[in-house]
């Protein structure tokens, strides 16, 4: 059979169905199988036993069997998929990731902040709050780097696993929900078109009650724990001071966050990359690195010494996050393809969206989740992520139902990032953090069962029946 059609000179072609087929056939080549996941599923698993079953092997051989794990997919999408666009991009994303996350850990760990005060839950309540607006101003790996460890040392007679729980719940995710600087989500919505001060204006109300609800748990858990507030049979006596040693280094925390806006996408001056008609930032990811190496070469050692800084937690999620990247690459097309189908696109509403978003941004990176959403939810109302007067109209309300659904995706994408260790990259790193000065932390799923899923999750469900189903504020 064959079909007729005019070009745009009004030259008539014609194309067989046996051609139709043949071009359909080789568009669909380039997309990844179910099958393909199973990578990543494998990565998962072996994160959650890992520590618990076969430790020895894991911390010896996590970088290998990620980097493995990774490069089996990548070669998958090169040579079996002929899919070069994936993998780029995903290296791309990589590489802003850790470029970010290794000039703030490495900054912060120059500035020693020591408090004196007694170890009591109302203090740690103030100092988890004081932390949950620090995420939006310097990000939440900033804030988390910052103040983990001086929270630890404040605590030092009666440090429970609960302690680096709530703080990764509170410093390290759902804090950093106000501002594009916070998380790394909201960063690429702000990239992509949405205004900044749009999350300030939309999400205050949904932080600020998950923020007081989840320190009013905590400070009635902490005041349970009988052990001393005090300083054990030390004969110090608490001043009530806060003391900073190393502050030249807020210098180059700052000189990272500015970094953060030079985005040739943005700024057309910006030096770029350029490939497959898209701009790769590098001038951002250099300063970052730099700003990052120059803050440790001149850093304050008696900060570096009391914080016992090392290049471990750093390390670690390198490694960890390579594999992500590299095996997630399948389950976020495929999530992304079902999403923008007719039978996604019928699904979605501002009530799917926030748990489509939520749940799959605790296991995968919320970032790209965040953006695969917001593609899916403009791709419905006939928008593209690509067309930055379409975000900004879907930020103003110009489509229907748009503004609850950008809250949807953006709330579910940071708050929803703090159910696993591998929803946002500052986990991983308090996690290791705590591991080496000898907290013993509870593994993949212990934290999932003991803390995610009692406390989170009621919180979440409440968060979405008070803020999108019934929409009471």
């Amino acid at each position: 059979m064959e079909t007729k059609n005019s070009d745009s000179f009004g030259v008539e072609v014609v194309t067989s169905s046996d051609s139709l087929s043949e071009i359909e056939s080789e568009d669909a080549h380039h997309h990844a199988p179910a099958w393909s996941v199973i990578p990543f599923a494998l990565l998962l698993i072996m994160i959650a036993t890992g520590p618990l079953f076969y430790e020895h092997f894991w911390h010896k051989n996590y970088p290998i069997v990620a980097c493995i794990l990774a490069a089996l997919v990548v070669l998958y999408y090169l040579f079996g998929l002929h899919n070069v666009h994936a993998p780029v991009h995903a290296f791309a994303e990589y590489a802003q990731f850790i470029a970010l996350l290794s000039g703030l850990f490495i900054a912060s760990g120059g500035i020693m902040i020591e408090v004196d005060k007694e170890a009591k839950p109302v203090t740690n309540v103030i100092i988890l709050l004081i932390g949950a607006v620090v995420a939006n101003i310097i990000g939440t790996t900033g804030a988390s780097m910052l103040l983990i460890r001086p929270f630890i040392r404040l605590n030092k007679n009666r440090i429970k696993p609960y302690h680096i729980i709530f703080f990764i719940f509170m410093v390290s995710n759902i804090g950093g929900s106000l501002t594009p600087i916070g998380d790394p989500p909201l960063f690429l919505g702000f990239l992509k078109g949405v205004p900044f001060f749009w999350t300030l204006e939309h999400n205050f109300i949904p932080w600020l009650f998950a923020c007081l609800a989840l320190a009013t748990i905590f400070y009635f858990t902490d005041k349970k724990n009988k052990s001393d507030y005090s300083f054990g049979e030390s004969t110090h006596q608490p001043s009530n001071t806060v003391t900073l040693v190393g502050t030249k280094n807020f210098l180059w925390l700052a000189v990272i966050v500015g970094a953060v806006f030079l985005d040739p996408n943005v700024l057309d001056w910006v030096p770029a990359i350029h490939y497959d008609g898209q701009k790769f930032s590098f001038i951002r990811e250099i300063i970052m690195l730099t700003a990052g190496y120059l803050s440790y070469k001149f850093a304050n050692k008696e900060a570096l010494q009391w914080n016992e800084f090392n290049f471990e937690p750093i390390r670690e999620v390198a490694f960890i996050f390579i594999g992500i990247f590299g095996t997630m690459m399948p389950a976020l097309e495929l999530v992304g393809n079902f999403a923008q189908s007719d039978a996604g696109a019928a699904m979605i509403t501002h009530n799917s969206l926030y748990w489509g978003t939520g749940l799959l941004s605790g296991f995968l990176d919320n970032a790209p989740t965040y953006l695969n959403f917001l593609t899916a939810a403009l791709a419905s109302q006939g928008g593209s992520i690509s067309t930055m007067s379409d975000v900004i109209g879907f930020s103003n309300g110009e489509f229907v139902d748009s503004i609850l659904s950008l809250k949807a995706i953006s709330v579910a994408a940071v708050f929803f990032g703090s159910m696993t260790y591998i929803g946002n990259g500052p986990n991983f790193m308090v996690k290791s953090i705590a591991e080496q000065v000898g907290i013993k932390m509870p593994s993949f799923f212990g934290y999932i069962i003991r803390f995610s899923i009692p406390i989170l999750l009621p919180l979440f469900v409440i968060v979405w029946l008070v803020f999108f189903y019934w929409g009471i504020l």
